[in-house]
């Protein structure tokens, strides 16, 4: 989103973005949280709890560091290593960096450092915003934030689950483009069904969701920058 195709990135485009999010956020918590949120807990759903495990930041985690380890695996199998017994040390130091140029540009890589940063931000963010969960304001009427705090019925903002899809899956749609569609789609329904479930509500999904686009974005011009 905020990525040219010469892999560079739009900065002031990047902050009037997060500009206008935490406009948005601003006015979700004040006016539009509740009524978006009751609207959308009508959609409730079985197919909802299957989101839940499926997309949760340590399965995205586990996924994408397989397929790294999987990588590494085949590339080293399939290194001729006889070139080692001449001049071992600057061989070594050639294989290491040709190594280290091969993983930066691997997609599973990608995915994995994407996923692994935005899912760290968000999880501090969650701490320092400490803002109490839906459950509250179904059950007690109750809203509000209590910061800092570790336990999960005060770790709302932002979600974790729409942070970490979003950059896996914005991610993979650029590294993909001919599916870039269905990975913007499949992660908005990811974001919906967080506030279905009654787990978020709709401005924490917003934050997330620009986290996780945000960092994708910046991920994959770190890692493949010239």
């Amino acid at each position: 989103m905020f990525l040219t195709a010469n892999n560079e990135i739009k900065w002031r485009k990047m902050g009037v973005g997060a500009l206008v999010t935490g406009a948005l956020v601003m006015c979700g918590i004040m006016w539009f949280d509740k009524p978006l949120y009751l609207f959308l807990r009508q959609l409730d759903c079985r197919l909802w709890k299957w989101f839940d495990v499926l997309f949760d930041a340590k399965v995205w985690i586990f996924g994408a560091l397989i397929a790294v380890m999987v990588f590494c695996i085949k590339k080293c199998v399939n290194t001729d290593c006889s070139f080692l017994k001449c001049a071992p040390r600057l061989h070594v130091g050639a294989f290491v960096h040709n190594f280290v140029l091969n993983i930066k540009t691997n997609n599973a890589f990608l995915i994995l450092c994407s996923v692994l940063g935005a899912g760290i931000i968000a999880k501090v963010m969650k701490i320092f915003i400490g803002r109490a969960r839906p459950i509250f304001f179904e059950a007690l009427d109750m809203t509000g934030f209590f910061p800092p705090s570790i336990e999960w019925a005060f770790n709302s903002m932002p979600s974790g689950h729409t942070t970490v899809s979003f950059a896996g899956l914005v991610m993979i749609g650029m590294l993909a483009p001919r599916y870039k569609v269905l990975t913007w789609t499949l992660a908005i329904v990811i974001g919906v069904s967080r506030v279905a479930v009654g787990a978020h509500w709709p401005s924490d999904v917003l934050l997330g969701a620009f986290i996780g686009m945000a960092f994708a974005d910046i991920a994959k011009w770190y890692l493949l920058k010239k």
